[in-house]
């Protein structure tokens, strides 16, 4: 039974009013929550969470820059903000197949100083701010995923709707079902991070991308480790270029030590790859093997596993964020700074720019137009100005790794030695990251090395220590527009990518009784990464919410 079916036999749908609606418990949702509330308190504010709580899906590095958090609490420290451990040292490497090569440090370009930052569990800080927001009055309701939005005889966004809780399979309601709530707002805020399902439908009816570059994506597969205490470097933070990545695909590791002996690692791979036989797992798996890495990591033990798509966040790609009714914070939107790898500052300015765009609408009495003085407000913030900076980082690497180290060099070490802050040209791309995937006839079939159990992983036992679970008896949210495309394009054309892009053995080709070969969905593996919404070459897989509280669950992530 489709939605409306079920509204028909069991409805109506119970609904909640609120001045504000936000949909997504993360930095960029609970900042917006919180400034409007310390600027309104008597505004009514909701926020729903998808994750069986605030943090639960949180993933990032994570080197924080605290200068949004600054603004949104000054007395962060004294509040007990979880910024526990300040950068104290910066390593940028380039690795060959056996040897690494440090940089500088009077040659590390501005994009790569951390000085005043601080190494962060992300989930830890959003936690906190989720504390922060119900202490001012926000109600947080985890758990619940926002599955529709809701719009008005006019066209404007009303709201959204939660998912139903207990259909099966079979897509017919079990004797749990719950049918979805309808939570209305003045304005609702989506703050669902990269490649939101939400956002995306709403980047299409309005048009928001019109006039922009196509977003492009990385992701981002990350492991948190506690090592021995002889191993332990509290405020290292190391980058790494060059191997395993060969000069057509873009890449880096990074390692972070934190504190209490624990070392948070991972490796981004930029969703624009062509070689179909790429894994960005087995990548990122082949890169802790090298001794500049599994150096850090001797003797220690991998706690935890997560992998997340990434927006590189250049200002050619940003959409517009304001549509009537509602507006887009965040990695929603695409405000990441890719160049520092950063983008928990980003996400909580971007938040606080909107709600006090909301302060004013309230304020005013107005309800369901455009929120123009948020945009307006960005345009004159240190948020695009640091952006507009580093606009042209990954667009140069997409020109090869000697090109993009170069002018990397040049637009972040030597125009500012001259007093220039942002580069004078503009580099623009044509296409998304989906249509660089090469035939894999035209490719070279990439062979990685088994995991030893030790030092490197196979997904599956990487999904269990990312403690992601699924109800079962539900349909699953990752959906095909044409079932027979996975075999008749994808595998015949090339060899079958869903099953190595997807960092979590969701995808698998297995015969069938005909002979022949299907895809089989392992539905249930999934850690809500979207790189699968974004990679697909065909663009035939739908990422859709699964009922809420589902999915990963990190654990100091």
């Amino acid at each position: 039974m489709n939605t409306q079916e079920l509204i028909t036999t069991y409805g109506p749908r119970e609904s909640m009013a609120y001045d504000v609606v936000v949909v997504g418990a993360g930095p960029a949702g609970l900042a917006t929550a919180i400034r409007l509330k310390q600027l309104r308190p008597e505004a009514a504010v909701v926020v729903l969470e998808k994750g069986s709580e605030p943090g639960a899906h949180t993933l990032s590095g994570a080197v924080m820059d605290p200068r949004a958090m600054n603004e949104l609490f000054p007395d962060w420290k004294e509040r007990g903000a979880p910024l526990n451990q300040p950068v104290t040292g910066d390593d940028v490497l380039t690795l060959t197949e056996t040897g690494a090569r440090r940089i500088p440090d009077w040659l590390v370009p501005r994009n790569f100083h951390n000085h005043g930052n601080y190494v962060v569990a992300l989930g830890h800080v959003v936690k906190w701010l989720a504390e922060q927001a119900e202490a001012l009055g926000v109600e947080i309701f985890p758990g619940f995923s926002a599955a529709e939005v809701l719009y008005d005889e006019q066209g404007r966004v009303k709201g959204v709707a939660t998912g139903n809780q207990g259909i099966g399979k079979d897509g017919e309601p079990t004797a749990a079902f719950q049918l979805g709530m309808e939570l209305h707002g003045k304005y609702t805020v989506f703050a669902e991070g990269a490649r939101g399902h939400l956002g995306k439908q709403l980047l299409a009816k309005y048009a928001l991308s019109e006039g922009k570059d196509p977003q492009s994506w990385a992701i981002g597969v990350k492991e948190l480790w506690e090592v021995a205490p002889e191993k332990a470097k509290p405020g290292l933070v190391v980058h790494t270029a060059g191997w395993p990545m060969d000069r057509s695909a873009f890449g880096g590791g990074f390692l972070y030590h934190l504190e209490g002996n624990k070392v948070t690692l991972g490796f981004v791979v930029g969703l624009d790859y062509a070689n179909p036989y790429l894994s960005p797992f087995e990548e990122m798996q082949r890169w802790k093997t090298h001794p500049a890495v599994s150096a850090h990591l001797e003797g220690g033990k991998r706690l935890s596993y997560g992998a997340r798509a990434i927006n590189n966040g250049s200002p050619q790609a940003l959409p517009k964020t304001v549509f009537p009714g509602g507006a887009l914070v965040g990695c929603d939107a695409g405000y990441m700074n890719a160049a520092r790898i950063k983008g928990s500052h980003a996400a909580i300015k971007s938040g606080m720019l909107c709600a006090e765009a909301l302060a004013g609408a309230l304020g005013s009495g107005r309800a369901h137009d455009e929120l123009t003085a948020y945009p307006e407000a960005f345009d004159k913030s240190w948020l695009a100005d640091e952006l507009q900076q580093t606009r042209n980082f990954k667009l140069w690497f997409k020109k090869g790794a000697l090109m993009g180290q170069l002018m990397t060099g040049i637009e972040q070490w030597l125009l500012p030695k001259i007093g220039i802050k942002s580069p004078p040209w503009t580099l623009h791309r044509s296409k998304p990251d989906h249509e660089y995937l090469k035939p894999a006839a035209d490719c070279q079939p990439i062979v990685y090395p088994k995991p030893d159990g030790r030092l490197t992983f196979d997904r599956l036992s990487s999904v269990f220590v990312s403690n992601t679970n699924h109800e079962e008896n539900q349909p699953a949210h990752l959906t095909l527009k044409d079932a027979s495309v996975p075999v008749t394009v994808n595998l015949a054309t090339y060899a079958g990518p869903e099953s190595r892009y997807c960092p979590a053995g969701v995808y698998e080709f297995v015969d069938d009784a005909g002979g022949g070969q299907r895809l089989q969905i392992n539905a249930q593996n999934c850690v809500h990464c979207k790189t699968c919404d974004i990679k697909d070459p065909t663009q035939n897989i739908v990422w859709v919410t699964p009922e809420g509280g589902g999915g990963p669950n990190y654990a100091g992530m």
